[in-house]
């Protein structure tokens, strides 16, 4: 969890914004992207879209490129949980993958979503016990991390939900993480507030688990 949490918690709350003009930094995405775009959630309410649709291949993603600044950036108690129970954008097959990111954001947090057409064997294994807590030095600031499964009902052919608290310097967030597979696609989203209620993220993945139903069928 700490890859994301560490870039939702360094700097603002959501990737910085992108005119919607520039929303597409390839324009010769795939039709295999332009798929994956049909499957990214609507603007919730009362929130704006801060960046994308961006396609392309996930690597080359600027939210993607934003958080492995960030983990690159911190200083890790342990450094292998930066990406865990997370897609590793540093695998070549995960990199060149066709990809859809769509960011939204609010006074109150934000919201990013990505969905990634990889074989099945890409899904991320559960969070390792020794990365439920743990603590890095993000840009100065000592920052504990505390990261728990929820028990969100069952999406798609696999999921799982996670809810970290990020603690430092008097400020407190929550990172809310949704990983849904569906055949040979993979919804990866992030929420990050103050306070994350797992009722929210639940109804957000049965949203997107939808629209990933719609496109597989």
């Amino acid at each position: 969890m700490g890859l994301l949490a560490i870039a939702g918690c360094s700097a603002d709350n959501a990737p910085s914004a992108a005119p919607a003009a520039a929303a597409s930094s390839a324009p010769q995405a795939s039709a295999e992207s332009a798929r994956l775009r049909a499957a990214l959630l609507p603007v919730p309410k009362g929130m704006h879209v801060a960046y994308g649709p961006e396609l392309g291949s996930f690597g080359s993603l600027k939210s993607t490129q934003q958080g492995l600044a960030a983990v690159r950036a911190a200083k890790l108690q342990r450094p292998e949980c930066a990406g865990a129970a997370q897609l590793d954008a540093e695998k070549p097959d995960v990199a060149q993958a066709p990809a859809a990111v769509i960011a939204f954001a609010a006074d109150r947090g934000s919201i990013t979503q990505a969905v990634v057409s990889l074989p099945r064997k890409a899904f991320p294994a559960p969070l390792p016990k020794e990365c439920a807590s743990y603590t890095a030095d993000v840009s100065g600031t000592q920052v504990t991390y505390r990261t728990r499964m929820l028990a969100m009902p069952a999406k798609g052919d696999e999921s799982r939900a996670y809810l970290t608290t990020a603690a430092g310097d008097q400020k407190n967030a929550q990172i809310g993480s949704v990983m849904i597979r569906r055949g040979t696609l993979i919804m990866s989203m992030l929420v990050v507030g103050q306070r994350v209620k797992p009722q929210g993220l639940y109804e957000l993945a049965r949203l997107a688990d939808q629209n990933l139903a719609q496109i597989t069928h």
